[in-house]
């Protein structure tokens, strides 16, 4: 028990510390390559910070579970876009620009139905024998995300309000080492503190279903999650809503792209409540982003957003 809390500690002081080098480390890229905080926080963070549900989703195509593989997608999809995107825009207001509304938030959108469309075609149009991604499809979105990922480089648009802003100095290849250990510390952070929170859940009587539903759902984004409230923290919203919608292309197209493409999969296990509720959150962000006052997702749209997650958590919980 000792031993658990110490490295629930140590993994919850390497996710802080990782996110913090992250942020100084993508940010420097960002300046010293003259790329937006944007294309960096929705690249390389978006897939570092993704890392967690690619090793967990491929693990689970390679042993044929495709529950592990589709549940920890639309899971985290959804834990991204409403918790931490909640969360970063109550700490502060998060701004759009012209380029996330005409295309990133809906390419997000786009990428989500579409997956919803595939990966639930028998229950919509009753084609095929079972919901689920075919190889073919996976091949398809990797193919889709190779697209998206060399479009949003060639259309990069740097705000001017990146350049005004004071920032620290430091050298490519400092950038470079700060953001690798950033990742690094971040990811093993999680582990860390996702397996001694587990333990000391199970030491205490929780049950394996509210673990399950909680830690470990939550465990792979917790990556995201530091890095954009440390983003917000430090005024630098582009990064944080890179980095979630990123994460969110990331997960669908690479991720079960990936996964499909080494073993087709299986959406049996999603409820249509949860497809509904992914896609509510993209819309969420698209009504937020195209609203008619200033360019940005406020403090009280971010509430929303909590509200929403918080009562998804009650239907499941409800569910059990």
């Amino acid at each position: 028990m000792l031993t658990d809390i110490l490295f629930l500690i140590l993994g919850l002081s390497l996710i802080i510390f990782g996110a913090d080098w992250l942020v100084d480390g993508a940010s420097s890229i960002a300046r010293k390559l003259k790329i937006s905080e944007f294309v960096i926080g929705l690249t390389i963070v978006g897939f570092g910070t993704s890392c967690p549900e690619l090793v967990v989703s491929v693990t689970g195509a390679l042993q044929g579970n495709s529950d592990i593989s589709v549940g920890n997608v639309i899971g985290s999809n959804i834990f991204n876009t409403l918790l931490i995107l909640g969360v970063t825009a109550l700490i502060m207001p998060i701004g759009v620009t012209s380029g996330n509304r005409r295309r990133d938030i809906p390419v997000t959108l786009l990428v989500t139905i579409l997956m919803a469309v595939c990966g639930m075609s028998k229950t919509f149009f009753g084609l095929g024998a079972s919901d689920g991604l075919s190889r073919i499809e996976g091949i398809a979105f990797l193919a889709a995300f190779v697209v998206y990922i060399y479009s949003c480089f060639k259309n990069d648009e740097k705000p001017a309000e990146e350049e005004q802003a004071p920032q620290k100095e430091i050298s490519l290849f400092k950038a470079v080492v700060l953001t690798l250990a950033g990742l690094a510390g971040m990811v093993l952070g999680g582990n860390w503190f996702v397996d001694s929170a587990v333990s000391i859940a199970h030491a205490i009587g929780v049950s394996d279903k509210f673990i399950a539903i909680t830690l470990l759902a939550g465990g792979t984004s917790l990556p995201e999650l530091a890095a954009c409230v440390v983003a917000a923290a430090r005024k630098k919203g582009q990064l944080a809503l890179g980095n979630i919608l990123g994460s969110n292309i990331f997960n669908i197209l690479l991720i079960l792209g990936t996964s499909a493409t080494i073993h087709p999969i299986s959406f049996s296990g999603i409820d249509l409540v949860d497809i509904a509720v992914l896609l509510l959150s993209i819309v969420l962000v698209a009504l937020s982003s195209f609203s008619f006052k200033k360019d940005k997702i406020d403090r009280y749209e971010g509430a929303i957003f909590l509200l929403a997650f918080l009562a998804y958590y009650v239907w499941l919980f409800i569910k059990l």
